[in-house]
C-alpha cells in the first residue's frame, strides 16, 4: 500500500513555466511507470520510493488521467441572488421588469412581422416584371452548387440564419425565388450560422485547454451542418435529376400541396397577415391586378406601376372605387426608387427587431441558464440513459426558440463547454435541437405571406425543417454514426497546438471558400466544375486512405501506410507555425522577455 500519498497529491497542481499542466510519473520501487495524459499532456515526476501495489497503482494511473482529461467537467459556482433572498421591493421590481419584457417581445415580434410583409413588398416592387424571370433563367441562382455559398456569405453577413432565412422565404413570397432555387440557399444558410459561437470561442484563446474545449464546442455545430449538406445536397440533386423532383422538395411539396389551392380555408388563409396588413397598408400598397397583368403579357398594363392607385371601399353596400391613400403614394418616385427605400427600411427593421428580441430573452434568461443546463443536462435519465440525449435534442429547439436564434443558445453553451461546465457529448444534441428550433423564425416568416404564396413560403420553410431533421436521423441515433463529435475534437487539438488555425478556419470556411466557389461562377459552369472535381476528388481519396491507414494497414503499399512520404508542408502545420513565430508581429515571449519556441508562440498566446 503507498504510505506517502501526500507526495503525490501536492505534485498534482505543479504547473511548467509555460503554465501547462503536469501530469505524474510514479516510480514505485525500483520500477517506474509513466502515467499518461490524454491529449499530449505534459508529464512530470513524483518520487515515492516504495514497492508497487498494482489495485494503489490503478488508482493512482486514473486519478493522474482525470487530472489530465482537458475535456473532463468543473464545478459551476452559481453566484445568482435566490429569490428568498430579496426583499418585498426587489421581488416586485424584478416581476415588473419581468412582464414589460413580455410585453416588448409581443411589440418587437409584431414589427418583425411587418417587417417582412413590407419585405415581400419591396422585393416586387425592385424586381419589377423583369427580375423575377431573370433569377429564374439566371446560370448563377440556378446552379445549385452557388446557392449554398450564397446562403453562407448572406448569413455570415448579417450574422444571423434566422434573418437569412427570412429573407429567403420572403423573396419565395415575392416570386423573386422559386422553391427549388432556394433550397440550396437554405442549406448555405444553415452552415453560416455558426460563425457566431466559432468567433465567440476565440475568446478563451488565452487557456490552452479551454480554448480546446470551446472551439470544440463551436466547431461541432459546423462539422454537423457540412455533413448534412455533403450528404443531402447530392441526394437532392440526384433525384432531381433523376425523378424530376428532388428529395427535400418532394417531401415538403406533398406537405403543402393542398395548401391555397382553392380549397376550404386554401387562397383565403391569411393567419398572421391580417394581423400585419392594417399597418403595412398605411405604408405602401401592391396592386395585384397590375401583376395578373404582366404575368399573361397583357398589354394594358406594359406601363402600369405596381403602387396601388384606386382602392375598393364600401358605401352604402355599394362597392365603389376610391383614391388610396398611405404613405408612399404620390411621392414622385418610380417603383424601383420606392422598392429600395422599402428594402432598406424593412431590413433594418427586421435585423433590428431580431436583435432586440435576442437581447431581451437573452436578459431573462440571464444567470440561469448554467444553472439549469448543469444541473439537469449533465445527468442521465435513470435506467433509460439513452433517452437522456433526445430529451436534449428537445430542449435544445425549446430553447433556441424561446431566444428566436440558434446563434444565441449556442454561444452561449461554447463558453459553458470551454471551462468545463458541459461535456462534447451533451452540447452536441442540444446544438442539433438548436438547428430545429431555429426554424421556427421561418415558419413564422412564412405565415405572413400573401394567401396565394402561403403554400411556396410554407414549403420553404419545411424544407428547412425537413433538412435539419434528416441530418439528425443520420447523425444521431447510431453512437457510431456521430462523427461531428470526434471531428469536432481534432480541430480543437489542432487549436489547442496551433492557435492561429482558429483564425484560419474561420476566414477559410466562411469567407475564402465561398468568395472562390462564387469567382468561379462568374466564369461559367463548365470553369467551376474543371476547378472544383479535381479537389472533390483528392479530398475523397486522402479520407480513403486515412481510414486505411488506421483499420487495414496491411491493404496499403508500405510506404503509404503513413503519410510520411509527402513532403512536411503537406502533412503538418509545423512549418506554417515556425514561419508565424518568425514574424516579429506574432512573437510570444515568456515573463522574462525570452521568445518562446515553435508551438507555443502562436498568435494570441503567451
Amino acid at each position: 500500500m503507498l504510505s506517502k500519498p501526500e507526495n503525490l497529491l501536492t505534485n498534482y497542481g505543479a504547473t511548467k513555466e509555460n503554465g501547462d499542466k503536469l501530469c505524474p510519473e510514479t516510480h514505485l520501487g525500483k520500477s517506474s511507470e509513466k502515467i499518461n495524459g490524454q491529449n499530449g499532456c505534459d508529464i512530470g515526476r513524483v518520487e515515492l520510493g516504495l514497492t508497487r501495489n498494482d489495485s494503489d497503482c490503478s488508482t493512482v494511473n486514473q486519478a493522474a488521467a482525470a487530472e489530465c482529461d482537458p475535456w473532463a467537467l468543473t464545478d459551476l459556482m452559481d453566484t445568482s441572488e435566490k429569490w428568498s433572498d430579496l426583499d418585498k421591493k426587489t421581488k416586485a421590481m424584478r416581476v415588473a421588469i419581468g412582464v414589460a419584457k413580455i410585453g416588448a417581445l409581443l411589440v418587437l415580434l409584431f414589427f418583425f412581422v411587418c417587417s417582412l410583409d413590407l419585405l415581400s413588398s419591396a422585393f416586387r416592387l425592385v424586381g419589377g416584371r423583369t427580375t423575377g424571370e431573370i433569377f429564374k433563367q439566371s446560370d448563377l441562382l440556378q446552379n445549385p452548387v452557388v446557392g449554398v455559398m450564397i446562403g453562407i456569405l448572406t448569413t455570415v453577413l448579417v450574422q444571423s440564419s434566422s434573418t437569412s432565412s427570412s429573407i429567403i422565404v420572403s423573396m419565395v413570397s415575392a416570386n423573386f425565388l422559386t422553391v427549388r432555387c432556394a433550397i440550396p440557399i437554405i442549406m448555405g444558410a444553415n452552415i453560416g450560422t455558426s460563425v457566431t459561437n466559432t468567433i465567440v470561442s476565440l475568446t478563451q484563446m488565452g487557456d490552452r485547454n479551454e480554448f480546446r474545449r470551446a472551439f470544440a464546442a463551436a466547431t461541432v455545430h459546423d462539422m454537423f451542418n457540412w455533413l448534412s449538406v455533403i450528404i443531402l445536397f447530392p441526394v437532392e440533386i440526384i433525384s432531381r435529376e433523376t425523378f424530376g423532383l428532388g428529395f427535400l422538395e418532394v417531401t415538403s411539396e406533398a406537405a403543402t400541396q393542398h395548401i391555397g389551392s382553392g380549397g376550404p380555408g386554401g387562397g383565403e388563409v391569411k393567419l398572421l397577415n391580417a394581423l400585419t396588413e392594417p399597418l403595412s397598408k398605411l405604408i405602401v400598397q401592391i396592386d395585384k391586378g397590375v401583376l395578373e397583368g404582366w404575368s399573361k403579357n397583357d398589354s394594358t398594363y406594359f406601363n402600369s406601376s405596381l403602387i396601388k392607385q384606386y382602392c375598393p371601399v364600401v358605401v352604402n353596400g355599394v362597392k365603389i372605387r376610391e383614391p388610396c391613400f398611405f404613405l408612399m403614394k404620390d411621392t414622385g418616385l418610380n417603383d424601383t426608387e420606392v422598392g429600395l427605400i422599402l428594402l432598406v427600411v424593412s431590413l433594418s427593421v427586421l435585423c433590428g427587431c431580431l436583435v432586440c428580441i435576442v437581447k431581451v430573452l437573452n436578459s431573462m434568461l440571464k444567470g440561469q441558464i448554467a444553472g439549469v443546463i448543469k444541473r439537469v443536462l449533465n445527468a442521465n435519465i435513470p435506467y433509460v440513459p439513452w433517452i437522456t440525449g433526445y430529451l436534449a435534442i428537445a430542449i435544445g429547439a425549446i430553447m433556441t426558440f424561446l431566444v428566436q436564434s440558434s446563434s444565441v443558445f449556442t454561444s452561449a453553451l461554447t463558453p459553458l463547454v470551454g471551462v468545463g461546465v458541459i461535456s462534447l457529448e451533451r452540447v452536441y444534441p442540444l446544438t442539433l435541437g438548436s438547428n430545429i428550433g431555429t426554424t421556427t423564425t421561418s415558419v413564422i416568416a412564412a405565415l405572413a405571406a400573401p394567401p396565394e404564396q402561403l403554400r411556396y413560403t410554407l414549403q420553404i420553410s419545411l424544407c428547412h425543417f425537413i433538412f435539419n431533421v434528416t441530418g439528425i436521423l443520420l447523425f444521431y441515433p447510431i453512437p457510431f454514426t456521430r462523427f461531428p463529435i470526434p471531428m469536432a475534437k481534432c480541430l480543437g487539438e489542432t487549436t489547442a497546438k496551433y492557435r492561429w488555425f482558429a483564425i484560419a478556419y474561420l476566414i477559410l470556411m466562411f469567407f475564402l471558400l465561398p468568395g472562390i466557389v462564387l469567382a468561379l461562377s462568374f466564369a461559367g459552369t463548365i470553369t467551376l466544375i474543371a476547378v472544383l472535381a479535381p479537389v472533390v476528388i483528392l479530398m475523397i481519396v486522402v479520407v480513403i486512405v486515412s481510414v486505411l491507414q488506421r483499420k487495414m494497414p496491411t491493404a496499403l503499399p508500405v510506404a503509404m501506410r503513413t503519410w510520411k512520404f509527402l513532403p512536411l508542408c503537406m502533412r503538418s502545420l509545423e512549418p506554417f507555425d515556425r514561419l508565424l513565430s518568425s514574424c516579429i508581429c506574432c512573437k510570444s515571449s515568456d515573463k522574462n522577455g525570452n521568445d518562446l519556441p515553435a508551438g507555443h508562440s502562436n498568435l494570441g498566446y503567451e
